[in-house]
């Protein structure tokens, strides 16, 4: 071997242990960072010359599982936030605030006036029970309408996300596509293409489609396209608005609705998917439990006919905005104020012993003040079975303090089993983030033995060089 080519070897040695020392470095500064992938100096031979060629470690089966595991969890997450502030609602047990817990108050203070009822003191006590009834459902359904509006500015922050992190794909996507076909090292280009790509994971289910030229298409996990060249417009239908006890708006994609029972291609996972369930399944579901309740409250202390002509049922007791007519309301029911003098001038205790609050047609009472009939009926009508919306998922047939009672533990059942949901998914998704990282990520004793192998390389290298330059000297110094 002539020395000018033993000299260009060793130099081209030289070259590549330090590109590849870089690239250690380079592994050893990102360690620390989630979302970089372990670069490679993959050694090439051309033309006699040797060159480094940066790959990037990755695996594709490991990075769409970690993706759709986060998806699952971030859809549990959002979901057990909204379970969690619902339960609110129902408050401390211990405190007995619940409406269950209101109700058997009301019961013992109707069940004390009943046995004494001459007793104006039983009676304001009685009706303070069903005061503090009423108010509970009116503060329950508040706090549902307050939830579903914080929970509509999540989803537009949602919404808003996946815009920008769309927009910010189809630079970085643009970027790999163009360094691949010029030749470039764009490893880091797609650390963080695929960091966005988890990002987004977050928010709505992925499937990611590798295609030519490093190009990636992404399409929601219900199959409609989410960016192909091009990023489509996610919004919210803003022309449906939030009324209580309705679903909102849908959330579109490119003007396909993926949420609501008219998408044809609904979402099944993501933090978006999540807090749609807790706007439009559970809270809605939660209200229209209430308002049951309120319909067999106003109907349990309803006034009917006494006159004989068959005139309709009237609310008694408990009414709402727009009665008498006997419909529910949780929203607005309250106590009438025909049977509290506190409150109108021609109220009188004495209309819930003998009735009459909607004129002399609805009075039971026979004008003493130790007429006890009408208050044991509505003692049994507390205690009655009575039926319910089988949709509301709770049961066909039950007493009003049973119907509550599962009303509340429906709440609890479904955060208890978010929460389950939520420990389950974390769980798979720390096993495929780390399945993930032994992959992909950076291992530093790997990084530091490399590093000492190199080190040896160079020196041997630099030692070669060496001994080449002593020869070139000797040999210039003979024929001097």
């Amino acid at each position: 071997m002539s020395l000018s080519v033993a000299y260009n070897t060793a130099r081209s040695s030289l070259q590549a242990s330090q590109s590849q020392m870089a690239i250690v470095s380079r592994n050893t500064a990102g360690a620390s960072d989630a979302g970089y992938s372990r670069k490679i100096g993959v050694l090439v031979t051309a033309g006699g010359a040797a060159r480094v060629t940066v790959m990037r470690a990755s695996d594709r089966a490991l990075l769409n599982k970690m993706l759709e595991t986060t998806s699952d969890a971030a859809t549990q997450k959002s979901l057990l936030e909204g379970l969690q502030k619902l339960s609110r609602t129902i408050g401390d047990p211990e405190l007995d605030e619940s409406p269950a817990a209101r109700i058997g108050a009301l019961n013992n203070a109707l069940q004390q006036y009943a046995n004494a009822p001459d007793d104006n003191v039983l009676a304001r006590g009685f009706v303070k029970a069903a005061g503090d009834l009423a108010t509970s459902l009116n503060q329950a359904t508040a706090e549902i309408n307050a939830i579903r509006q914080e929970t509509q500015g999540q989803i537009a922050d949602s919404v808003a996300r996946i815009n920008d992190i769309l927009a910010k794909f189809k630079i970085a996507n643009d970027e790999v596509m163009s360094g691949s076909a010029l030749g470039r090292d764009v490893s880091d280009a797609l650390d963080a293409r695929d960091y966005l790509i988890a990002q987004l994971s977050e928010e709505i289910g992925l499937t990611v489609v590798p295609r030519a030229d490093n190009d990636i298409a992404l399409y929601t996990d219900s199959g409609v396209p989410l960016f192909d060249r091009l990023p489509r417009a996610v919004r919210y239908d803003a022309s449906i608005g939030l009324e209580p006890g309705k679903p909102g708006g849908a959330i579109l994609i490119d003007d396909i609705p993926v949420t609501g029972a008219l998408s044809p291609m609904p979402l099944s996972s993501g933090s978006l998917v999540g807090l749609v369930r807790v706007r439009d399944e559970v809270a809605v579901g939660y209200q229209r439990q209430l308002d049951e309740l309120a319909r067999g409250l106003i109907e349990a202390f309803k006034e009917t006919d006494q006159s004989g002509a068959g005139q309709p049922d009237m609310a008694g007791v408990f009414t709402y905005a727009g009665g008498p007519g006997v419909l529910p309301s949780a929203a607005s029911i309250k106590v009438n104020d025909a049977i509290d003098p506190t409150k109108s001038p021609t109220g009188a205790y004495e209309k819930i012993r003998d009735g009459g609050i909607n004129g002399a047609d609805y009075k039971y009472g026979d004008g003493t003040a130790s007429f006890s009939a009408r208050l044991f009926q509505l003692v049994d009508a507390l205690k009655e079975e009575r039926g319910w919306d089988e949709s509301l998922g709770l049961g066909s047939k039950m007493t009003l303090q049973d119907f509550a009672s599962s009303s509340a533990g429906w709440v609890e059942a479904k955060r208890q089993d978010a929460s389950q949901q939520v420990s389950y998914r974390e769980t798979l998704l720390a096993q495929a983030s780390e399945a993930l990282s032994n992959a992909t990520g950076v291992n530093m004793d790997d990084e530091t033995a490399l590093m000492l192998q190199l080190e040896k390389s160079y020196s041997a290298s630099a030692k070669l060089v060496s001994v080449i330059n002593q020869m070139l000297q000797t040999l210039l110094n003979a024929v001097n």
